[in-house]
């Protein structure tokens, strides 16, 4: 269903400006035409800024892009064929943190849902990416610590025509065991850090947004780490 009771336009997107230095500097980035490597502090709000931004690019009138892709790899379980029930219900758990953020950036619990019924957003991971071309979407890979090189080298060459490419994750927050698959994002930001229009910001504790405690923590826990 997308009459007007279900569409979501740009003027009901929030107006999002940047706090710190460095989400200035993913702003700046983005309005140069960049793909974007967003790295660093938890609670610094680098998926909520790439939502964002993709979201007032593609629904804005004059927009080159269809939709925003959302990529990312279904940790622990990461062959999801093997779960039961559908597609749907094996994604629905990792729906959760952008359903949450476009419930916020349009201040309506239905806005996952009505975007995705305009076709406007989408999600998809890794286990469901091969053999597919990906064109006029703004593609954000999200928490890109937990993909391997292979997943990530898988997701890159699925770009077509008309794409922005956003990545967004911390590497020291990796979720695998195996030290060869937590050096895998390192291996690939190494690669895209030498290619022409990719903008690599890092994240500190001092870009923090989420909140006064999980600042305190995360910059506690550097110095403690810096000092052995």
């Amino acid at each position: 269903m997308t009459n007007k009771s279900m569409k979501l336009r740009l003027e009901h997107l929030k107006v999002i400006e940047p706090i710190t230095k460095n989400q200035r500097k993913v702003f700046d980035a983005y309005e140069n035409d960049d793909n974007i490597v967003m790295s660093g502090a938890a609670g610094s709000g680098k998926t909520f800024l790439a939502l964002a931004l993709a979201l007032e690019d593609i629904l804005d009138k004059e927009n080159t892009y269809d939709r925003v892709i959302i990529v990312r790899s279904a940790v622990p379980t990461r062959d999801m064929g093997f779960l039961p029930g559908s597609r749907e219900e094996k994604e629905a758990a990792y729906l959760l943190p952008y359903q949450g953020a476009m419930a916020e950036l349009f201040d309506d619990s239905d806005a996952w849902k009505k975007l995705s019924a305009q076709g406007a957003v989408e999600f998809l991971t890794t286990s469901f990416i091969r053999g597919i071309t990906l064109s006029d979407a703004i593609v954000i890979i999200d928490e890109m610590q937990n993909l391997t090189f292979h997943e990530l080298d898988s997701v890159i060459t699925r770009i077509g025509r008309n794409c922005k490419f956003i990545m967004c994750g911390d590497y020291y927050q990796s979720d695998f065991s195996r030290e060869g698959d937590k050096q895998g994002i390192m291996k690939f930001l190494n690669i895209v850090d030498h290619m022409k229009y990719f903008t690599h910001v890092q994240f500190s504790w001092e870009d923090i947004v989420r909140s006064d405690f999980v600042r305190e923590y995360i910059m506690t826990k550097e110095h403690l780490e810096s000092n052995g």
